[in-house]
């Protein structure tokens, strides 16, 4: 048995999903140390006594992996490693009474707008005056800055709105007082995220406002890239286009989720967009801002897809050539539109046709890596591993895109710099370059 101590209680958080998810945890670790707490974020010392679970309960795979999580603690408690185990997030928000019931052993779950009453189990306040002052996870020169909460599109396949709930933008002058004091702390590229980065600003009543934060975010001293992850194309904001044209620090680069390549199943995906329109919207895209990188994630397997509609979304994304593509197997969620549907195509069957749109776009992605071999590009450089420095162009964003290697037996960089490098060489996913000295 674990012989207990006087010790001063640490907290440790960990973080499960998205980089919205990161978010959460980053002001949670600035509340708790704002008033005084001993905090750390995935700390790989085994000297915390009380742990954050901070979940995701976005798809069966996500919801299997904090499931799995939680357990792991709850077995650490019981072997008395711990004194204390919280759930926080979207899982804790959606099953809370079943997660309650099947893992007593947790002391208190949370949803995801209960961070106030999570506060109060460690007699802590919610002090408004950090809400500028956020505490990152990330590498010092990055950072994620959420613009809004919840979402009000309503998609047939996600339960996001079951979680975070409606719409709510967040205040312009909170965005940009985070904004400031990040980069004034170090942080050199600011990731803009939300369910929905187009919605920003129409319930704050003065409609779509997208445009307008990216001109203010735009002129923050020393911000060198800004950029946006996460766009919805039905109502698309044109004029945030040309805002991205005409400031240089935006990197052209856009996140755009589209779900399918078939008007059919865009209309039972609810997503309030045919196939033709979209292509019209990719195609104003790219001659707004030339040379944009855009991004997109996939949907196999939803119910009603046919061979025929699956045959669609590949010639979709064969024509398109996406710089940037994701694809997500169909995860049949309770509550939402679309499990009132048959989940009527096998498991094996959306693992092929993932499998199938994957290696479509290996080949478009080594191809148009090919024709960057000889030039000299801009790279934010965010870590050393397996031999190599490795690091990012405008085209792409953390952990999701892809990367520059650079020989760190031939080669020094500084992490956190932003240098030029000459493509030397091409893979799928991956360039290989060389630094280029200042002359």
């Amino acid at each position: 048995m674990k012989t207990k101590s006087f010790q001063k209680d640490k907290i440790n958080i960990v973080t499960l999903g998205c980089s919205k998810n990161t978010v959460d945890s980053e002001v949670l670790l600035t509340q708790l140390r704002g008033n005084g707490l001993q905090a750390v974020h995935e700390t790989a010392k085994d000297d915390a006594n009380i742990v954050i679970v901070n979940t995701c309960g976005f798809i069966d795979r996500a919801k299997q992996e904090s499931i799995d999580t939680i357990l792991r603690y709850a077995d650490a408690k019981n072997e008395g490693r711990i004194d204390k185990l919280y759930v926080t997030g979207c899982l804790s928000q959606r099953y809370k009474d079943n997660l309650e019931a099947e893992i007593p052993e947790v002391d208190a779950f949370f949803g995801t707008m209960e961070l106030p009453l999570l506060l109060k189990k460690f007699n802590a306040d919610y002090k408004h005056e950090l809400i500028g002052e956020r505490v990152t996870t990330t590498a010092r020169h990055f950072a994620y800055l959420k613009i809004s909460e919840g979402c009000d599109r309503p998609c047939s396949f996600c339960a996001i709105p079951l979680m975070r709930g409606k719409h709510v933008s967040k205040p312009t002058e909170q965005i940009i007082a985070e904004a400031t004091n990040l980069v004034r702390n170090g942080t050199k590229e600011l990731i803009l995220i939300a369910q929905d980065l187009t919605y920003y600003g129409l319930d704050l009543g003065h409609g779509r406002q997208l445009a307008d934060l990216l001109r203010r975010l735009s002129d923050v001293p020393g911000l060198a890239w800004l950029r946006l992850q996460y766009a919805y194309p039905a109502g698309f904001p044109l004029e945030v286009l040309d805002v991205m044209a005409e400031r240089a620090n935006i990197c052209k680069y856009l996140d755009m989720p589209l779900q399918h390549g078939s008007t059919k199943m865009l209309k039972l995906m609810r997503r309030g967009i045919t196939r033709p329109k979209t292509e019209e919207l990719l195609a104003t895209i790219r001659a707004k801002v030339p040379g944009i990188a855009l991004r997109t994630t996939l949907i196999a397997g939803h119910p009603g897809e046919t061979e025929a509609d699956f045959a669609e979304m590949l010639d979709f994304v064969e024509r398109t050539r996406f710089d940037r593509l994701g694809v997500f197997t169909y995860s049949h969620e309770e509550n939402t539109h679309s499990h009132s549907m048959a989940d009527d195509v096998p498991e094996e069957v959306k693992q092929e046709r993932a499998a199938l749109i994957m290696e479509t776009q290996e080949g478009i992605s080594l191809a148009l890596n090919q024709a960057k071999v000889g030039q000299t590009l801009p790279v934010l450089f965010d870590r050393k591993e397996g031999g190599y420095f490795v690091g990012r162009t405008q085209y792409d964003s953390p952990e999701v895109d892809n990367e520059v290697l650079v020989d760190a037996k031939q080669h020094f960089v500084r992490l956190g710099d932003l240098a030029p490098v000459r493509i030397t060489g091409a893979a799928e996913f991956d360039l290989f370059g060389e630094p280029v000295s200042a002359s």
